[in-house]
């Protein structure tokens, strides 16, 4: 048998699963449903290690060893033999949103279940193998424990903001699903102090590893289940005034219909259409981090192929294949089942940005755009008119060319129409300057606004032919325009515009870059051809043969490599199922029959040509369907209650970790790009605010003034897909699954698979030691040591008379209520009478005896004279020893 031993962050409750190794094709778990304390699970691995010797009493021989330790299952996959487990072993933070942690599989493990004296092997088991194993998970897959990454914030916190007393109704519902009979037990004797939780399903069409769970979801605890997403997770900080913002952008890929880009075009018979991207840029203030008490943000937008049945065919080896409509669609069913899809998801209007060639010599990509018009013309007769789908066609690549046309400046004015139609995310209400100034753009602004704050109603999509270069500037524009009003709406500027060349938007470009480069590399095979500065014309002469490179490498990636990535996905998504008597993935003349079931059989149901939507999506828009209180809704919830101090849902135990040593080196809050260091230049004397236009020589400087570090840290970024963590990483981090449940170990700190790009240029290191030490001029503007002004001594000497006269407090009175206040708490007493004010006058706390011991002891450690240790520091130590090793 293997024993999977998972613990929490903090190792104080754990849970075992049994694995029999003794069935060769079938997978036998047992889950004893029972959470056991640090010490019982000790207890029980003990008994097994005992029960398991080859001779009683006979220590050398170990009877229970540990296969390897992990942070997660990702699942269970068979090919022809028995079943394999797929371990996360590394793993590395990228992102934190309310205090959950959002982290990249760095490597995993494969591990085969049954024992060697049962398997029946398969001569084609290793090429299966092989394929699955092309699928790397250390590239670009994510999970969280606590949030859940396949739905957007918008749907999370709404689902939390559900009323009490549903939950009430809900949780006798689900009393008989509790795992654990002492969980209810031990709540009812809490008196009254119980808190509810809400567990929803995940969004299946972004969870990738859905079909690896299959196996195993009803069968085991949901704490096991460990969702990921693939895509693109990215973020920074945004200091204004040492005020942190953190901007997060995080891009769900569509497993359904996924492939690469010649191998998957258009849409499948149910409506899923090729490289279909769900980017939501999240802004929240980190000062405050709970998702009740915090200030969050959001808006999300898509990507995707158009909705047609069409094709280019690759055989002819040329760069741009013509394109090819494989089937006629004169009800526009495909199309028609894909905005099902989004009615249900992100409400109304349903914005389509089109941006595939109007006018050519040639007609290539013009056949996409007539058909797309012809479908969007003929769903809309059906739709009430405030509900219609919003279709903009816009040549983009015409107005590149063109040397009148500034193209962004365009793509500003549809992202301010568009932002203006749906509106966007906020948990708060509107703030009261607002109110006070108000903003003629922010009253015309869509959406819906409830009690609580403001919700997106609809969605943009974009698409070009490939959904790549042109796709990401638009969804860069849209996005820095919602950028603009989400800042707005928490207060941090006055007016909802943000300027090109301010710190905040060169953070946001950066991020942006690194989404469109690795959403390019997973469909297309290559980073981004054409880039904002490419259309904003101030790209370096050098960057058109970097194009030249990147276009070379998206050709040879499509022609040669493409297929067998392809194939990996099939098996990997359990799109093909390998059995015997049946022809091999590699046999397979075309994947057309697995992406398109209607091919191997008709559909009892037949969808109506002129009512397209799901019954009772139209009730509820603009609201989206999957957002509104219903029961179908509610079934999709799991409730359960949680004591008030329980360590699961206390965020300050998980965010700040008190139980590990923490190295500010490696915390990721600090670690992570940074608008004032990365950004601001040095010579910021005249404004340090983030939203100040630079000029355009300052832009490329940093804090040190090296332009070199500048382009390393963008690389280390740029490769953070293959690079691996920094080695300590492995070691602070605490395991979620660890077959012994005690101590970790840190085996393979450096991943296998890869190896990290860094530049370095020792003539800069030099200019950076000479630029560290500043003068006050160039660091703040003013020189401190000119004598300040008579005007200002005199305003600084009222200042101290209001300050003497009016806010005194009786000294007698201070003295008897410091007697109330508990010894060595420190005493904060307001001395102005104006409630607003802050000004506290504090007394030092006492500190006893034992305190001014310890102290002097630490001091003469310090000096090297070190006292000798007492019986009860052998005694705490022998102690140590023997529950950490023994």
């Amino acid at each position: 048998r293997y024993f999977l031993v998972g613990s929490n962050p903090a190792e104080t409750k754990y849970r075992v699963l049994k694995i029999d190794r003794t069935e060769p094709k079938d997978l036998v778990i047992i889950d004893d449903k029972h959470v056991y304390t640090q010490q019982e699970v000790r207890e029980l691995l003990g008994r097994l290690d005992l029960g398991n010797r080859t001779k009683i009493g006979q220590k050398g021989s170990s009877g229970l060893s540990r296969a390897v330790s992990a942070f997660g299952i990702v699942g269970f996959v068979r090919f022809l033999e028995g079943y394999y487990i797929v371990l996360i072993t590394k793993r590395r933070k990228m992102a934190d949103i309310g205090g959950h942690a959002i982290y990249k599989i760095e490597d995993t493990n494969m591990i085969y279940i049954p024992n060697d004296s049962v398997r029946v092997t398969h001569p084609d088991e290793a090429r299966y193998l092989r394929v699955f194993q092309n699928v790397d998970l250390s590239s670009n897959f994510y999970f969280s424990y606590s949030y859940d990454l396949s739905h957007s914030l918008q749907y999370n916190l709404t689902v939390l903001r559900m009323p009490l007393e549903t939950l009430k109704t809900e949780t006798t519902q689900t009393r008989q699903e509790s795992f654990d009979i002492f969980e209810d037990e031990g709540l009812s004797t809490q008196g009254g102090s119980g808190v509810f939780g809400i567990c929803s399903k995940p969004y299946e069409k972004y969870v990738w590893n859905g079909k690896l769970l299959e196996a195993v979801r009803n069968t085991l605890h949901r704490d096991w289940l460990l969702y990921i997403i693939h895509g693109f997770c990215g973020q920074s900080k945004l200091l204004i005034y040492g005020r942190p913002i953190y901007v997060t952008l995080i891009a769900r890929r569509s497993s359904k219909f996924a492939g690469t880009r010649f191998l998957k075009r258009g849409a499948n018979c149910e409506g899923d259409v090729a490289n279909e991207v769900e980017t939501e840029q999240i802004l929240y203030d980190a000062s405050v981090m709970s998702f009740s008490a915090g200030s969050y943000s959001s808006y999300v937008q898509v990507r995707g192929s158009v909705p047609l049945y069409w094709s280019q065919d690759i055989s002819t080896m040329m760069p741009k294949p013509p394109i090819t409509l494989d089937q006629a669609d004169p009800f526009a069913h495909v199309a028609a089942l894909h905005f099902d899809q989004m009615l249900q998801r992100f409400g109304s209007p349903i914005i389509i940005l089109n941006l595939v060639k109007e006018r050519e010599k040639r007609k290539h990509e013009r056949i996409l755009s007539e058909e797309l018009v012809a479908a969007v013309t003929y769903l809309n007769q059906f739709l009430p008119p405030e509900h219609a789908i919003i279709y903009i066609p816009w040549d983009m690549a015409k107005y590149t060319k063109s040397k009148l046309c500034n193209v962004l400046d365009r793509l500003n004015v549809i992202a301010e129409s568009v932002v203006k139609k749906t509106g966007f995310f906020v948990n708060r209400p509107d703030s009261y300057c607002s109110i006070l100034r108000p903003d003629e753009k922010w009253n015309e602004l869509g959406g819906c606004v409830v009690s609580t704050g403001r919700l997106q109603t609809g969605v943009l999509r974009t698409n070009c032919v490939d959904c790549l270069d042109r796709t990401n500037t638009a969804q860069f524009m849209v996005g820095k325009c919602a950028l603009a009003y989400q800042l707005y709406s928490l207060g941090l500027i006055d007016k909802p515009n943000l300027q090109f060349d301010t710190d905040a938007v060169r953070l946001f470009e950066e991020l942006y870059e690194d989404h469109g480069d690795t959403l390019s590399l997973q469909y297309g095979g290559s980073q981004l051809v054409h880039r904002v500065k490419t259309y904003r014309k101030i790209a370096p002469w050098t960057q058109h043969s970097k194009d030249i490179m990147q276009t070379l490498s998206r050709y040879y990636s499509n022609a040669f490599s493409d297929a067998d990535r392809q194939d990996s996905i099939n098996l990997f998504l359990g799109v093909f199922k390998p059995s015997e008597g049946k022809p091999h993935l590699w046999e397979l003349p075309t994947d057309f029959y697995l992406h398109h079931k209607n091919t191997l059989s008709l559909s009892q149901t037949r969808q109506s040509y002129t009512y397209w939507w799901t019954t009772g999506v139209l009730k509820h828009l603009p609201l989206p369907f999957d957002e509104v209180s219903s029961a179908e809704n509610r079934r999709k919830l799991t409730v359960k209650k949680f004591h008030k101090y329980e360590e699961e849902i206390d965020i300050h135990n998980e965010f700040f970790r008190p139980y590990e040593l923490s190295s500010f080196d490696e915390t990721f809050c600090l670690a992570m790009t940074n608008s004032t260091r990365d950004f601001m230049p040095k010579n910021v004397g005249i404004d340090p605010s983030p939203f100040t236009v630079r000029k355009p020589d300052e832009t490329g400087k940093s804090v040190l003034g090296n332009k070199n570090n500048r382009e390393e840290t963008v690389l280390q970024r740029k490769t953070a897909a293959s690079a691996p963590p920094p080695p300590s990483e492995e070691a602070v981090s605490s395991s979620s699954e660890d077959d012994s449940g005690t101590d970790k170990e840190d085996e393979g700190a450096v991943s296998q698979r890869s190896t990290p790009v860094k530049v370095t240029d020792t003539g800069d290191n030099t200019k950076i030691t000479e630029n560290v030490v500043q003068s006050t001029k160039d660091v703040y503007g003013v020189n401190l040591s000119d004598i300040p002004s008579e005007d200002d001594l005199a305003i600084y000497a009222r200042f101290v008379q209001l300050g003497q006269s009016q806010h005194k407090q009786d000294k007698g009175s201070q003295q008897f209520s410091s007697k109330h206040h508990l010894d060595r708490v420190i005493n904060l007493i307001p001395i102005s009478s104006f409630s607003q004010d802050n000004i506290y006058e504090v007394q030092p706390p006492r500190a006893d005896r034992k305190s001014i011991e310890i102290f002097h002891a630490h001091i003469q450690a310090g000096r090297g004279n070190m006292q000798p240790l007492g019986k009860d520091d052998f005694l705490m130590y022998r102690e140590y020893i023997r529950n950490r090793y023994m």
